[in-house]
C-alpha cells in the first residue's frame, strides 16, 4: 500500500472534526432514483456514509484502515463497515445498487478494482466517484494552499467504460481550529517529522493571523469544487 494512503488512520479524529462534507446536489447527481443500496468504498470516517444515511437509504462502510472505521463506527453505530479495499472488497455478489468511491479513487488500482465492484453491484449499477477540492481562485486558498500543497491529486476516472462527469462550487463554514485539523489529516502532512509539521501548522496560524479575509473571524467560507464521475457500466 501507498504509504499516502494508509497514514490516515494515525490522524482519523483531525479527519472527523477537519474535512468537509459533500454538497447535497452532488449526491442529487450521484445516486439513481428510488431507493438503492449504497456501498461507501474508502468510507473513511464516513462523511459520505452519513449523508447517504441521511436521505434514508441503506448504506454499508469499507475501510481498509481500522483507526478510520472506528471512528465511523462511533459516528454511525448503525452503519455496517467492513475493512476492506476496493481490490478486495468483504461483501457477497449483487450486494449494492450503488458503489460509491469519496476522495479515495487515486489510490485504487483500477486492473483489480473493477472487476471486484462489478462483482458486488447489481446488474444495471452504478459507479460515482467524488472529489472535494479547495478552490484556489480564493486569495486566501491560494496562499493556505502555497503552505500545505495545492491540490495534485490524479482525479482521472480510469476507467475503460462509458461515464459521465460534473463539476459543484459551493463554500464550507470551517472554524479556525477545524482548519487546522483540515490540515493536520492530510496524508503528506501526517508522514513530517513532527517538528517539520508543527512548522506547517504555524505557518497556517500565522496565515489566518495575517490574512485580511481571515484576521479575528469566528469561521471563514472555504471554496470548493466537486468533481463527480458516474458510470452506470453494468447496465
Amino acid at each position: 500500500m501507498d504509504p499516502h494512503a494508509g497514514s490516515f488512520g494515525a490522524a482519523a479524529d483531525a479527519y472527523e472534526r477537519g474535512r468537509p462534507p459533500y454538497p447535497q446536489k452532488a449526491l442529487d447527481w450521484l445516486l439513481p432514483g428510488g431507493s438503492p443500496r449504497v456501498l461507501d468504498l474508502g468510507a473513511g470516517t464516513g462523511k459520505l456514509s452519513r449523508l447517504v444515511r441521511a436521505r434514508g437509504l441503506g448504506v454499508t462502510a469499507v475501510d481498509p484502515s481500522e483507526g478510520m472505521l472506528a471512528e465511523l463506527r462511533r459516528t454511525l453505530p448503525d452503519v455496517p463497515a467492513f475493512i476492506g479495499s476496493a481490490e478486495e472488497i468483504p461483501l457477497p455478489d449483487d450486494s449494492a445498487d450503488v458503489v460509491l468511491v469519496a476522495q479515495a479513487w487515486h489510490w485504487v488500482d483500477p486492473a483489480r478494482a473493477l472487476p471486484e465492484i462489478t462483482r458486488v453491484l447489481t446488474p444495471g449499477g452504478r459507479l460515482g466517484l467524488i472529489w472535494n477540492v479547495r478552490d484556489e481562485r480564493t486569495d486566501w486558498v491560494q496562499r493556505l494552499g502555497s503552505i500545505i500543497g495545492s491540490a495534485s491529486t490524479d482525479r482521472s476516472p480510469r476507467l475503460d467504460v462509458p461515464f459521465e462527469t460534473a463539476s459543484f462550487e459551493w463554500a464550507h463554514t470551517i472554524a479556525p481550529d477545524e482548519l487546522l485539523d483540515l490540515v493536520a489529516s492530510r496524508s503528506r502532512i501526517i508522514l513530517l517529522p513532527a517538528d517539520e509539521r508543527a512548522a506547517v501548522l504555524a505557518q497556517v496560524r500565522q496565515l489566518t493571523a495575517t490574512h485580511p479575509a481571515l484576521l479575528g473571524r469566528g469561521s471563514y467560507q472555504l471554496p470548493y469544487v466537486t468533481e463527480c464521475v458516474r458510470s452506470d457500466f453494468l447496465a
